[in-house]
């Protein structure tokens, strides 16, 4: 499996055998997976993780993971009642099988492999974290003008965004989230922008000019809605054409969310795209960045083969279908 995607995985890598690291490495990076691992090899630093916010395509366990026979299965049991949403991945010793597991421990993993033979994991990677192609050129235009909506938004703060991954978690980051509906010929879902309602008020009270000081949270509401706005605009104008959309059945399903557990489920299994937006105040370099998430969920319709970007002005003027007055 070639990684030429521009979109990665994050995986939390479950396994304290050093003398397999740099193996399972390069097999990550060889995948587009981006590993992580606990600095603590223990079940309850692992269960603090999960419970935490960090996004996740899926986890790497081995299934002595801790020291014991047994231990890594008994920490399976702890994600998977935790969160079932995440596929793991299980690693072995002796057979790249579910042999000698019961049914119902067989039933938390997608598959098992052994180092020997990898090809079992690759297939299972491909069905389960990358199941869903999200074009290059679809991901570079999104982050493109996110950035550029962000930077109208925060002038005094540089812009930084992270690797775009997949995550099939249906976790929610802080305390402000905003939804709005995508709806084209070719896709139908929903964006999200979330973040941390204190975190931003600062930095909007800091860097949001002579009136800062003085805003609130209701300001900051109106902010991540103009942002959310100016985010949809550009994705309608870059790659919505004209189509028959109002002659098809508008199919929905029900959206649950769970304030206390901050999870939201879109009635999808599929992996959502995420980016990540670092904001850094300028005049501050030493102040911790603040993160801005945006999701995209296309839980409705998803035909990427059908995926085109809207010509731009520059493009129909150099074809000669438009002249310059």
């Amino acid at each position: 499996m070639k990684n030429d995607r521009l979109v990665v995985s994050k995986v939390l890598v479950l396994d304290d055998v050093a003398a397999h690291f740099e193996h399972l490495k390069a097999f990550c990076e060889e995948c587009g997976l981006v590993g992580i691992r606990p600095q603590q090899r223990d079940a309850a630093s692992v269960m603090a993780i999960l419970r935490s916010n960090v996004d996740l395509g899926g986890i790497m366990l081995y299934e002595r993971f801790g020291g014991t026979a047994g231990q890594g299965l008994a920490l399976a049991r702890e994600i998977h009642a935790a969160r079932p949403e995440l596929p793991i991945f299980l690693r072995r010793d002796a057979v790249a099988s579910m042999a000698g597991l019961d049914e119902k421990t067989a039933a938390m993993f997608r598959c098992a492999y052994t180092l020997a033979d990898l090809q079992q994991l690759r297939s299972s990677l491909e069905v389960s974290i990358f199941s869903r192609v999200y074009p290059n050129e679809l991901v570079r235009g999104i982050s493109d003008f996110t950035r550029a909506s962000l930077e109208t938004l925060f002038p005094l703060c540089d812009i930084d965004t992270e690797t775009p991954y997949l995550v099939k978690d249906r976790l929610i980051y802080g305390e402000v989230f905003t939804l709005i509906a995508i709806d084209s010929d070719w896709c139908r879902g929903y964006m999200m922008f979330q973040a941390s309602e204190e975190a931003v008020l600062e930095l909007l009270r800091r860097a949001g000019g002579p009136e800062g000081e003085h805003w609130t949270f209701r300001e900051l509401n109106n902010v991540l809605g103009e942002l959310t706005n100016l985010a949809w605009g550009s994705f309608k104008n870059r790659y919505v054409g004209h189509d028959n959309r109002g002659e098809r059945g508008q199919t929905q399903v029900p959206i649950i969310i769970n304030h206390q557990r901050g999870f939201i489920s879109f009635g999808s299994d599929d992996p959502q795209l995420c980016l990540k937006y670092l904001l850094r105040e300028r005049h501050r370099p030493e102040a911790a960045a603040v993160p801005i998430f945006q999701r995209f969920v296309f839980n409705l319709n998803w035909s990427p083969d059908e995926f085109r970007e809207n010509p731009s002005v520059e493009s129909l003027v150099d074809a000669g279908e438009l002249e310059l007055f």
